[in-house]
């Protein structure tokens, strides 16, 4: 785990300090100088554009990754990789073809009684074009492990970049509507960067020749354009189809809880990025027993650090509410049933990942696709019942069948288990720090409350789970950083 510590604490770092500038701009910046109809307008474009990444992408993303380590002659490996960032042109030309001579049609279909979002439609496709090809850099880099630096871009320059922006509305330099168009020049910046950064790790060279195992190669891709698309549709669905019943003004509301909610994930992706390329690696190599410590460790390990994120937000949230500017308190809800289920896949380590490098993958893209069947019409139930809480509802529902699905197609098919004893300890723990917690707030300034209250929770948490032995890294890494203190102390 030496490496995947390292760049993971890289990474953690790098994602948080991306997501405090996030926060910035979700709770404070966008309510404050965009309102919620642009928002709302926001929300659904970029919603809208990540569904349409896997297609953009042609599933090069992990394809790439899947493959690059079974292609041992370079010359080979060379091949490959330019096929690798050809590929995406193969879907990109013809979705471009349909949405240009379709554009009224699937305008009329999917802003129901907001026409306020036509003018913007035309940009989804070109930012789903620029989000697929940063996927498609990144993934280059990361198989030669190296991942910190895209973390950096997507995470934190695109988030500095939006506040920029965002200030020149509130200083009148530019309109909110050029606000959503300077969007698309921003995921094309964080492109542009990727590529030049790809190109700085590993020039490649260009070749117009197919590879080997090209139809294992095409196979794989358009399992993972359709199991990528589920996993997408799951996580934006719910925020594009809210304009279909609700006014874009709720989609505000619904953006800025996600957001919230999401910050429970941050860990996960941050120490995903590098593990991903391992586990497709290890498998490789046939080496399931290190792979087996590997999920397990990743499981206990992301179920801590995400636990006392949630914790953070789900015991502070009342107070959190009150310092964001407007009436969006309506989200609470929302933030809870997100939040859960974004620690339930969070818990589940490197389990899509093993999925993605099995000889049975497909088996489960018939289970995804059952799934958007189950979660499209959870929507219509639940959305025009109960709003945007109806979504979240929706939402929750649908992630938790998905993850337990790939849960048990990993444990019945591969024989690996991410649980432990120290998974229920785990668990103890929360449900202790939940319960001394949540019944009470400081009664002065939310913001000094907040601060105070999470340094409480934080110290307890941390205690217990050292005292418990829940996670050895964790442990270790608790013990050095002490002993340099005391060092640090005594000199």
């Amino acid at each position: 785990m030496g490496i995947v510590l390292n760049q993971s604490a890289k990474n953690i770092a790098v994602t948080y300090f991306g997501f405090g500038i996030g926060a910035i701009n979700a709770m404070f910046l966008y309510t404050s100088f965009l309102g919620k109809t642009h928002l709302g307008i926001v929300t659904f474009l970029l919603s809208a554009a990540n569904i349409m990444m896997p297609l953009m992408a042609f599933g090069v993303q992990s394809t790439l990754i899947r493959f690059y380590n079974r292609y041992k002659d370079e010359t080979e490996r060379e091949r490959f990789s330019s096929f690798m960032l050809l590929m995406p042109l193969l879907l990109i030309v013809p979705v471009c073809i349909i949405t240009f001579f379709g554009y009224d049609i699937i305008a009329s279909i999917i802003i129901g009684d907001n026409p306020s979002v036509e003018p913007f439609l035309w940009l989804i496709p070109i930012i789903g074009i620029f989000m697929g090809y940063f996927e498609v850099f990144y993934a280059w880099v990361k198989v030669h492990m190296k991942s910190v630096f895209g973390n950096f871009i997507s995470e934190v320059l695109v988030r500095a970049l939006i506040s920029v922006m965002l200030f020149a509305v509130h200083f009148d330099w530019i309109t909110k509507e050029f606000f959503i168009y300077s969007l698309t020049a921003i995921y094309g910046l964080q492109t542009l960067a990727m590529f030049i950064y790809a190109i700085k790790v590993h020039r490649p060279i260009i070749q117009f020749k197919i590879p080997e195992k090209i139809n294992e190669i095409f196979g794989y891709s358009f399992f993972i354009i359709l199991s990528g698309s589920v996993a997408v549709f799951l996580l934006d669905f719910d925020k594009v189809m809210i304009p279909a019943y609700l006014k874009i003004g709720e989609n505000a509301v619904y953006s800025v809880a996600i957001f919230i909610a999401t910050v429970i994930a941050v860990p996960s992706r941050a120490m995903l990025q590098i593990i991903y390329p391992i586990t497709a690696k290890l498998m490789s190599e046939d080496k399931m027993e290190e792979l087996n410590e590997l999920y397990k460790k990743s499981a206990i390990n992301l179920q801590v650090f995400g636990g006392l994120v949630m914790l953070g937000i789900f015991l502070n949230i009342k107070q959190l509410y009150l310092i964001i500017p407007g009436n969006y308190s309506g989200g609470i809800l929302t933030v809870f049933m997100i939040g859960l289920g974004k620690f339930y896949d969070a818990i589940l380590g490197n389990n899509n990942a093993i999925i993605l490098n099995t000889k049975y993958y497909r088996m489960v893209l018939l289970f995804g696709l059952l799934l958007v069947l189950m979660m499209v019409v959870l929507v219509m139930i639940f959305v025009p019942m109960y709003g945007i809480t109806g979504a979240a509802l929706a939402t929750l529902i649908s992630m938790f069948v998905y993850n337990t699905i790939k849960l048990l197609f990993v444990v019945k098919k591969m024989n690996l288990y991410p649980f432990t004893i120290n998974t229920l300890k785990s668990f103890g723990v929360l449900i202790v720090v939940f319960c001394l917690f949540y019944f009470w707030d400081f009664s002065f300034n939310p913001f000094v409350s907040i601060v105070l209250k999470s340094n409480l929770i934080t110290v307890v948490y941390v205690y217990l789970n050292y005292i418990f032995k829940i996670s050895t890294d964790i442990n270790f890494v608790l013990k050095n950083l002490t002993s340099r203190i005391f060092s640090y102390v005594r000199k």
